[in-house]
């Protein structure tokens, strides 16, 4: 691997770099809400996702938020390997 393209591993996130996540970006028609979700999940560890949650929530965000497939991300996470604790996150801040 060359020198400037080091892999990092376990990067600290600070507060701001969490909260750029709730910047929407152009969409492909699917629902805004779940989009941010699913992409603060997919690039998240899950205690940044912790962190994550609860200004999403306050930014009056839908956390039941549907997909194309009419599935929320709590639905889709459940069914994840690995989606324990962002599932239970979710439903601390009212996923269903």
């Amino acid at each position: 691997m060359r020198k400037d393209k080091a892999k990092v591993l376990d990067e600290q996130w600070d507060d701001e770099r969490v909260a750029s996540f709730l910047e929407p970006r152009p969409g492909d028609g699917e629902n805004a809400d779940f989009q941010l979700l699913l992409r603060a999940y997919q690039s998240m560890r899950d205690s940044d996702f912790a962190r994550f949650i609860p200004l999403f929530c306050d930014a009056g965000r839908d956390i039941n938020a549907l997909g194309r497939d009419g599935k929320t991300l709590l639905e889709e996470v459940s069914e994840h390997r690995y989606g324990t604790p962002y599932a239970e996150t979710l439903k601390a801040h009212g996923a269903r």
